[in-house]
Formats: C-alpha cells, structure tokens, sequence
C-alpha cells in the first residue's frame, strides 16, 4: 500500500509534488514547534504561521522561538523550507513561461465550441481575421498554419495551431468536432493546381475526423470545383473568377471602381437566404418589399433550387421551397 502511494505521488506533476512536499513541511515543523513551545506558540495554527512565514524569509518576528531544541528547529526548517519554497514558485514562474510559449508558438491545443477554423496565413485570412475580432460580437478563431512560427495576431479571440492542416493531430488540436465553420484558404506561394489539391487533401482530413461541420474551401482553378464538393465541400469560393469579375466591371466602367465601393459597403452587412414563411407566403413580391423595408431589410431576390433570380417582378409566383435573399 505504501509502494503504491510513493509511486502515486510520483507521478503526479511536478508543481503538485512541489506544493504538497511544502505542505507537509509547514505542518509537521508548526505542529513540532506547538508541542515545543506552547507558552511561545498556544495554539497549533500559530505554529503553522510561524513555519510558513519562516520558511517564506519573510520573518514577521510576532513568534520567535526562545529555548534550544526550538531554535534547532527553526534552523532545519530554514535551511529546508527555503528551498522548498524558492522551488515551488520557480517552478510555478517556469510552468507559466513554457505555457506561454506553447501559445504564441502554436503547440497549445484549443478547447472550446462555437468557433471558427480558419486555415491558412495570407492576406485575405489576415484581412478577415481583422474584421472578425473587430466587430461589434467577435467570435473565437482559431488559426491553423504549417509555415509561421509564432502567433502572427495579438489577440484574445485568436488561437493559433502550427502544423501541417492535412494531418489528423493539427486539425484534431482545434478541436475541429465542436467547431462551427471551417474556412480553408489556398496557399497562392504554389501552384494553382497544387494550391486546390492541398486545400481538397485538407478537406478530406477534416470531414474524415468530423464530417458535420461547415466547410467553406477556396479553389483557384475551375477544373477543380467539382473534386471539392466531391471531398465533401459545403461551399466553394472560386477567389479567381472573383476577381475576373472585378476586372471585368472596371474594363466597363468609367473607372470609378463603382464594384468595388458596393462590396466594401457589404462588410457591414448580412446577405442571406431565409426561408419563406407561412405568413409570406400567400403575400406577392411587392408587399414583402414593404415588410422588409419596414424591418430594415433588403429584398433582392429569389433562390430557387440552385436558381438565382435577383429582382425579381412583382408578378413573381412564390414556391414554398423558395428562399427569399435579403440583406440585413
């Protein structure tokens, strides 16, 4: 039974080892020196006090002791206490260190729900990463990258993983099965082809360890879209034809980036697709217009199926399998 606890104690962290051997220490020489002395030290907690700030070199002097086996005492406890104490807190200062430095480097797993995983460390994700932890409600992120060595944002809401995002211990240490969405960026440093198969190998790691959770994946090259939403993609993002678009509008235009100030003015705002509701549904296009703009909403559009229709007329016939793009 003995052997079992010796064995016990040593196993059990450092830190702990550390404070329960203090511990012992402050008992035993506060009960020794109660029993020693009990017209010094009345009662057993007064010896305690003394054994601690003692062994702390603090010395208060309010307990001295005055006869020969108690000052004895007071030396063995001195010389013992004192190193005890002095390890303890070193230790502690130590711990507290190496855990900071497991943060900033990336080697601490995270622990939460409700967050989001971003992967990949580039503009557009430091961009995002910005806007995430500035708005009115920001949400946890925890950031996911093989090629930085240090957390590159100071921020409470963002934690950082360093690793490889296509091995199941990186994506496993964000703690990926409680988290809401999952953002994978492409890494524009290779290739285009190669960038989109290291975001689909990424891809499949994630939906292999937690195949219910929101993957959002950027993919460079149009051959590629359809291996995403093969590898299970909930969205894809084709960056490329995006900015073509861009390109496109200010070929165009007279120049006045009029595109480019209307998706900034978006930033603040909320596209999304509700479904109708019992209540709408008997309602034609241009009452809906109304509600919504009482609400301080914006009607757009239609989605039917994979069909946009974006103003639609007011003659419009609503389906009840209709979704109703608004802008909050």
């Amino acid at each position: 039974m003995t052997n079992k606890v010796f064995i016990r104690f040593w196993r059990m962290p450092l830190l702990l080892r550390i404070l329960l051997m203090a511990i012992f220490v402050f008992l035993s020489f506060g009960i020794s020196i109660h029993f020693l002395e009990p017209s010094t030290f009345p009662t057993i907690f007064d010896g305690i006090w003394w054994a601690i700030i003692t062994a702390s070199t603090v010395g208060y002097g309010d307990y001295v002791p005055h006869s020969l086996w108690g000052r004895l005492t007071a030396l063995i406890l001195i010389l013992l206490g004192a190193g005890i104490v002095s390890s303890y807190f070193g230790t502690l200062a130590a711990a507290a260190v190496t855990k900071q430095d497991a943060f900033t480097e990336g080697r601490l797993p995270f622990k939460g729900t409700g967050h989001i995983v971003i992967v990949g460390w580039n503009e557009r994700s430091r961009e995002l990463v910005t806007k995430l932890t500035q708005c009115s409600k920001p949400q946890m992120i925890v950031l996911v990258d093989e090629t930085l060595e240090t957390i590159p944002v100071k921020s409470k809401f963002v934690h950082f993983i360093q690793g490889k995002p296509h091995v199941d211990d990186t994506m496993m240490n964000s703690d990926i099965a409680n988290a809401e969405k999952v953002l994978i960026t492409a890494d524009r440093g290779n290739n285009e082809l190669q960038a989109d198969m290291n975001s689909i190998l990424t891809l499949l790691t994630i939906k292999g360890l937690c195949p219910n959770v929101k993957c959002i994946v950027e993919i460079l090259t149009a051959e590629q879209v359809i291996n995403a939403f093969r590898a299970g993609a909930d969205e894809v993002i084709q960056s490329n034809k995006l900015t073509s678009v861009f390109m496109m509008n200010s070929l165009h235009s007279n120049g006045d980036g009029l595109l480019s100030h209307v998706i900034e003015h978006f930033e603040e705002c909320r596209l999304s697709a509700n479904p109708i509701s019992e209540t709408d549904l008997g309602k034609n296009l241009e009452e809906l217009y109304l509600g919504f703009q009482q609400q301080g909403t914006l009607l757009i559009g239609i989605k039917r199926g994979k069909d946009i229709i974006l103003n639609p007329p007011h003659s419009y016939k609503l389906e009840r399998q209709d979704e109703l793009i608004v802008i909050n």
